[in-house]
């Protein structure tokens, strides 16, 4: 009774059981012999350089976090070999191979695994090269799928953040390479192609490539490695030009990312690539310019002048604020006023690089607009001509040698040339370099060729200033000097020694 008892409770599936529920309803395995495990595990730890490792032992539950991958114990058939209509099936396969992430930190692990996979990513940038008709839903889908998985990955804590501390230079350190670089640059070709590609439909494909898809992009712009910001400097751009509908969303994103930097942080390795990406767009802006462009030069670009390490990504920026000038010159006056604003006081270099940009925009810059700005753009190239720095002075004197700007001061020279003339007579009498007083010399005979009675006129009046100053200087030394003199009497008579304030006496009394 008890055996008929026990016969009837259901028993506990064995292991041929639970093979036979991973295969299919049937019991059998799929016809291309190819089993289902999972590439990303919950709880896995991460590798040195933020992949995920996957687990040795036996094959998890498929199924787990929603996320199917193929792994073959034989390789996946070329597409050459199967039919047409079957290539679109083993495309999604060897996709989905591709979702394995492996760990590169450790280079003698899963090594047929990791070359079987470059060899697949491979074949899979070929495909979608060379594709001839439209690309599925299914296939966006996927691909989109395999991307996300192996480069959506969180990086780990560098060295970097120490030596930053610690006060070392971090521009002359080596940038530090991603050991899963190999396979990574295949990841980004396939997307590249991808988006590139016109077999994928943009209004599909905006499906798959959304604002989510975009910002994690975004975020991989603050990779330590250059060969992936590279990349994603491509990618990002192809993206803007085929989704339009994305475009103000990703100026918007790009908008934040700077507010944080200036900011907050001070801290990202991608502002020149996003920089050279803006670069292209402002290119390419219709006119007359949008509000929004003009607050994104004035609330972001001119900003960007602040951080100390502008000199990172100065060229691409001097290029973007150049292309506002050139497409509206009314800009000019905002740009001069805030390249002054962010004027270096004690960093040379720095000084010399903005010198040189509002050359730049000096060449772009109309007469109305230079009338504007030219009473304290013309104060600050007075300081920095007699800047002790012989580059900085030397690199402002080189302003006379460019015929546009020149012809802009020959214009305005009864108001320019009283408020230089000083700078130019100091370094002319006393410049440490003979470099910096051979161009002022020059300047000052351009001046003087050009209204020579004016040129006297203002040497008059340097004269004269100069003999005030002398005076004015005098008369405070004699001043102190004879406070000097009435001060030691007053304390001889009123402080004996011993007496300090004379309270002794006063106690005595």
């Amino acid at each position: 009774m008890i055996k008929q008892i026990l016969g009837r409770l259901p028993r506990k599936p064995g292991k041929t059981g639970d093979s036979r529920d991973a295969a299919g309803p049937n019991g059998n395995e799929p016809s291309n012999s190819y089993s289902v495990a999972r590439s990303v595990e919950q709880g896995n730890k991460r590798s040195g350089n933020g992949d995920y490792v996957v687990p040795a032992g036996p094959t998890p539950n498929p199924m787990m976090n929603g996320t199917v991958v193929y792994h073959s114990n034989e390789p996946l058939p070329a597409f050459k070999d199967v039919p047409a209509s079957e290539k679109q099936n083993l495309f999604v396969k060897k996709v989905n191979l591709c979702c394995a992430v492996y760990d590169f930190a450790d280079p003698t692990k899963n090594l047929k695994e990791k070359e079987t996979k470059r060899q697949t990513l491979m074949e899979l940038v070929d495909y979608v090269t060379s594709a001839n008709g439209k690309l599925s839903e299914v296939v966006m889908s996927e691909i989109t799928k395999m991307v996300s998985i192996n480069l959506f990955r969180s990086s780990s804590p560098t060295p970097r953040e120490n030596k930053a501390i610690e006060g070392v230079d971090l521009e002359e350190e080596e940038p530090l390479m991603d050991p899963a670089w190999s396979h990574l640059q295949i990841v980004y070709e396939v997307l590249l192609r991808f988006v590139a590609s016109q077999e994928t439909d943009a209004k599909l494909a905006k499906r798959y490539i959304d604002h989510s898809f975009i910002l994690r992009l975004l975020d991989l712009f603050d990779s330590e490695d250059p060969r992936e910001r590279d990349y994603l400097k491509t990618i990002l751009h192809r993206i803007y030009g085929k989704f339009m509908v994305h475009r103000p969303f990703i100026r918007k994103a790009i908008n934040n990312i700077f507010y944080r930097f200036i900011f907050e942080t001070e801290k990202h390795n991608g502002i020149a690539e996003l920089l050279e990406i803006l670069g292209s767009i402002i290119n390419g802006f219709a006119l007359p310019l949008k509000e929004e462009h003009k607050l994104f030069l004035v609330r972001a670009l001119i900003p960007l002048h602040k951080p100390k390490c502008v000199s990172m990504y100065h060229q691409q920026l001097s290029y973007c604020i150049t292309q506002f000038v050139e497409k509206d010159c009314k800009l000019a006056d905002t740009v001069i006023r805030g390249l002054l604003k962010y004027w270096p006081v004690t960093n040379s270099s720095k000084e010399v690089m903005f010198l040189g940009e509002l050359e730049e925009v000096l060449e772009a810059t109309q007469s109305a607009e230079f009338q504007r700005c030219m009473v304290p753009l013309f104060r600050q190239i007075a300081r920095s001509m007699n800047s002790s720095h012989f580059q900085v002075a030397e690199r402002a004197l080189f302003l006379w040698n460019n015929d546009h700007i020149e012809n802009l001061i020959k214009q305005n020279y009864k108001v320019i040339l009283p408020i230089i003339f000083p700078a130019l007579e100091r370094n002319a009498r006393g410049h440490w370099n003979q470099a910096v007083r051979s161009l002022t010399l020059n300047v000052r005979k351009i001046f003087s060729d050009h209204d020579s009675a004016f040129f006297g006129e203002c040497t008059q009046r340097f004269n004269d200033d100069e003999l005030k100053q002398e005076e004015s200087n005098s008369k405070r030394e004699a001043l102190w000097k004879r406070l000097e003199e009435a001060a030691v009497p007053k304390s001889d008579n009123n402080n004996p020694v011993g007496t300090p304030n004379g309270k002794c006496n006063q106690a005595a009394g």
